[in-house]
């Protein structure tokens, strides 16, 4: 079972057994969790006419006692308070109460002691306490996501509350796949460890929940930190869906348009979800290059459909031909949408001058030669097309690359980023190295330490690369392939409690604090299809592009400063 059916399922349950009109009642995050699995129209076949979000719900007094209404809630204690003066003064004929994680009993006693018009119908836990992206990739969607970067002391209220959500999210995942996992942590991360620990203590807690039927070989949760690989996020993408996500922002499946151009109303924001849309499914890995290829075929395809049945000339005709080819419609959207989002990435890869700021990016990446990427960085700082945002990224690449063998050359790119971009937050390279650098990872990022990888970077050069803009793997790559052939060492990430496993798990759940990347979920799909007996689950506590990576980074660099005295 992947993880958006496992979602799907818990919103059909919730829906299907309560016949009549419904309005469907949501919190900030449930909208999130339960939009990017079902459409409106699926919502409307289940008599679902309405859907609000339980704050502005409250503030409304018009009685609807003819609806029923079916709440779905993270049990936080936030909503447990907008329930209980709803109860108080119930609008709707009934309610249903479902939360999207575990309740405890003093909330129940609560929700029973406001009840008392009896409305409430049931009370159910359904743990979907995750926004399922993909089938293999689930993100928390966290806005605070920058409290991972910080050490505990700076804010302890804040971090631990960054924690029981990290944890809340986590064993909900393995309470919808049905699951008690094995828990691993990377070594090197004070908050991979102390999420790991409070993971444990609640499966300890909360032992009848989990009490599925054991398997052969229990499953593995590998818990990591965004630091271990802080390149991935700070490189350009040339796959479709990664490459939408870093030039015009996915949130929830969702594209907006609007901060790129004027579009019409029902282009403003458009659906890219693999389970919905047959085209993006098949390409969403696919490079930039082929992707442009395969939209023309998509066209010259709804082209011949439009050419077929050309004596078009009544509505009665038109309603005859959209009845022949039920396809036209959505067709129709598919294509436009496509061509639009292509259209706009390549005038920004074109005025961003992206062909040649990633082919140094991804040398950067994946190729030694501290001197010529030097001249390279120092040749795109003084290029007056290269963006801001870019050359950031450009020094900080080099910055993790050499900072061990080149401390002048580094410190002159600084000098000279300050000087060309005018919104460069001084210190902020400074300060990933201090969070990032090379002494406070864990894996083997560019594969300095193992004989292998030195080997097969080596023979990739040499060979000559597919396409130069898609080399990089990013490291969960390599720590996957680690775990399918049982080399994932324990010193570098040890067990919690006295577990070991001997053999190979046949389910991998890893979690990244400070979130996933597409590029990572692209990752884990193909692994999945490679069949190695081994099914990979990639989640984290959002979904980065460089922008929203380097926003935390500025953050925490923020909070850093005015706490100088113990950070």
């Amino acid at each position: 079972m992947v993880l958006v059916s496992a979602v799907r399922d818990y919103v059909y349950r919730m829906l299907q057994d309560i016949s009549g009109m419904k309005v469907l009642i949501l919190d900030s995050q449930t909208v999130s969790i339960v939009s990017v699995v079902y459409s409106q129209s699926e919502l409307l076949q289940k008599e679902v006419f309405l859907v609000e979000l339980i704050d502005s719900i409250s503030k409304s007094k018009e009685s609807m006692s003819h609806l029923k209404a079916v709440y779905f809630l993270r049990p936080t204690s936030e909503n447990i308070q907008y329930m209980r003066r709803q109860l108080s003064n119930p609008r709707f004929g009934e309610c249903h109460l479902f939360f999207s994680n575990m309740l405890k009993d003093t909330q129940i006693h609560l929700l029973a002691d406001s009840d008392e018009q009896e409305v409430v119908q049931q009370v159910q836990e359904f743990y979907a306490d995750f926004i399922s992206v993909d089938p293999y990739h689930f993100t928390l969607n966290m806005p605070s996501n920058h409290y991972y970067i910080l050490p505990a002391v700076v804010d302890p209220s804040n971090l631990q509350h960054f924690c029981d959500r990290a944890v809340d999210g986590i064993g909900a995942v393995f309470l919808a796949l049905k699951r008690r996992p094995i828990i691993r942590y990377s070594r090197a991360s004070d908050i991979a460890k102390r999420i790991a620990h409070e993971t444990a203590l609640m499966y300890q807690q909360e032992s009848g929940l989990f009490d599925f039927r054991r398997m052969e070989m229990s499953p593995l949760l590998l818990i990591v930190d965004r630091r271990d690989d802080p390149v991935t996020p700070l490189l350009n993408q040339w796959t479709y869906q990664a490459m939408v996500h870093e030039l015009i922002g996915i949130q929830d499946n969702k594209v907006d348009l609007r901060s790129i151009g004027k579009f019409p109303k029902d282009q403003q924001e458009v659906v890219l979800s693999s389970e919905q849309d047959a085209f993006f499914k098949a390409n969403m890995y696919e490079n930039f290059g082929d992707i442009g290829m395969n939209i023309k075929r998509m066209v010259d395809d709804f082209q011949q459909v439009a050419k077929s049945n050309q004596n078009i000339q009544t509505i009665e005709d038109m309603a005859k031909f959209v009845d022949n080819y039920p396809e036209y419609r959505k067709m129709h959207g598919n294509v436009s949408k496509h061509v639009t989002l292509v259209t706009e990435m390549s005038k920004i890869v074109e005025e961003r001058k992206l062909m040649l700021v990633s082919e140094t990016e991804q040398d950067l990446a994946c190729n030694g030669g501290q001197v010529a990427a030097f001249e390279a960085v120092t040749n795109l700082l003084n290029n007056e097309s290269v963006s801001d945002i870019d050359r950031l990224r450009l020094v900080m690449l080099y910055a993790l690359r050499y900072e061990k063998e080149s401390p002048v050359q580094l410190m002159q790119l600084f000098n000279k980023l300050a000087s060309r971009s005018a919104k460069y937050k001084p210190g902020l390279v400074q300060f990933l190295l201090k969070q990032a650098g090379a002494d406070k990872r864990t894996g083997d990022l560019y594969g300095n330490r193992d004989f292998l990888n030195i080997a097969r970077n080596m023979a990739r050069g040499l060979k000559g690369v597919e396409n130069v803009y898609t080399q990089h793997q990013p490291l969960l790559f390599q720590t996957m392939e680690s775990i399918i052939k049982g080399r994932l060492r324990d010193v570098d990430y040890p067990y919690v409690g006295n577990h070991f496993q001997q053999g190979r798990p046949q389910e991998v759940v890893i979690f990244i604090i400070g979130g996933t990347t597409y590029e990572e979920s692209r990752s884990v799909a193909q692994l999945n299809a490679s069949n190695s007996g081994i099914r990979f689950i990639i989640g984290g506590t959002a979904v980065l592009n460089s922008k929203r990576f380097l926003k935390d980074l500025e953050e925490a660099q923020g909070i850093a400063r005015s706490n100088a005295n113990v950070v």
